[in-house]
């Protein structure tokens, strides 16, 4: 080969060489110039529900890859198990507590004004010790029996008649989080199924999502349902007892259920209590849960056990927002 082309080569190789190093450099430049220019490339980055001052994470890479897992397995896949109060419903309105399933019985005009007393007296003692961050679920669990057995057989005493609780329930602040109709629609219309898992009284949610008109035939409620006698006054109360912190072994009596449910191996969880984590204990074969915690009260003392044990954590925020941004994800 003559000096010629050799220089001719070589001057070759060298172009490549810059227009390689040139090519390099120019696509470490664009994505520099993306990260500056804040371009999103994370799913939960391009959800501004995300942004919100209300949405704790302690990872968020995790919290990424579970959504991605659920967004790969679809509707087919996906399955709801959540709480219902101060989860699907709100905890205040205007700084005002809303009432749980309980409170909207115990004040309601059915209930004495004696008997009334002696509910409040038992909330103003048990309800601090439930959501106390210094006592273990252990210590908390004989407490919880005893509260809800002391309630139900006041209730019991006032003779409450069936047919007088949708009146009861019309005329209570109950109240469901923002954005509920389209939580629910959309679970239904995409055949996702919702198991509500309640400690209140499953007569009384039936009749609140009934008359919001969420009621849909994808729902089933587990919940404390009341027994009524043939001339419908309430008796007792049906089956084992389900209080914050049994939820595990309600759970286990529900697998069944979860059976049926075999190829839905994808799950949503809502709670309020660290007492909601359990409540797909008897589901088979999980392949992705996405745990979302509303922490409603005592933020300060409890935010870092919610954080450790949900994988979002939404702090006193009264819409529902968050599961449905991802829910439009999935779905």
């Amino acid at each position: 080969m003559d000096r010629t082309a050799v220089v001719k080569v070589g001057a070759a190789a060298s172009a490549s060489v810059c227009a390689l190093f040139g090519g390099v450099v120019l696509a470490q430049y664009i994505v520099a110039k993306k990260k500056r220019a804040g371009k999103k490339t994370r799913i939960i980055e391009m959800m501004p529900q995300f942004e919100k001052s209300t949405v704790h994470m302690k990872d968020p890479e995790k919290v990424e890859q579970i959504i991605c897992g659920l967004i790969k397995g679809g509707a087919s896949k996906l399955q709801i198990i959540t709480d219902f109060d101060m989860t699907l419903s709100k905890f205040a309105v205007n700084g005002k507590r809303c009432p749980t399933c309980h409170n909207i019985i115990d004040n309601c005009k059915l209930v004495t004004e004696e008997c009334r007393q002696k509910l409040l007296q038992l909330k103003n003692k048990y309800y601090p010790i439930e959501i106390d961050p210094h006592l273990t679920m252990e210590e908390k669990y004989p407490f919880m029996v005893e509260w809800y057995f002391k309630s139900h057989t006041l209730l019991v005493e006032q003779r409450l008649e069936k047919d007088k609780l949708s009146e009861v329930v019309r005329e209570s602040d109950a109240a469901l989080r923002e954005g509920y109709e389209q939580f629910f629609d959309r679970l239904q219309q995409h055949s996702v199924p919702v198991f509500i898992f309640s400690a209140g009284l499953g007569d009384v949610l039936e009749e609140i999502i009934r008359q919001a008109g969420v009621y849909h035939p994808n729902v089933k409620v587990v919940s404390n349902f009341m027994d009524f006698d043939d001339n419908g006054v309430l008796k007792g109360f049906k089956g084992e007892l389900i209080h914050v912190y049994n939820k595990h072994d309600g759970a286990l009596r529900n697998t069944e259920y979860f059976k049926q449910l075999k190829e839905y191996h994808n799950i949503i969880l809502m709670g309020d209590s660290l007492g909601d984590l359990s409540m797909a204990d008897g589901v088979p074969n999980v392949e992705n849960i996405l745990k979302i915690g509303f922490l409603n009260d005592k933020v300060e003392e409890r935010l870092d056990k919610y954080l450790d044990s949900y994988d979002i954590v939404l702090v006193k925020d009264e819409t529902l927002e968050v599961p449905n941004a991802i829910l439009q994800k999935v779905l």
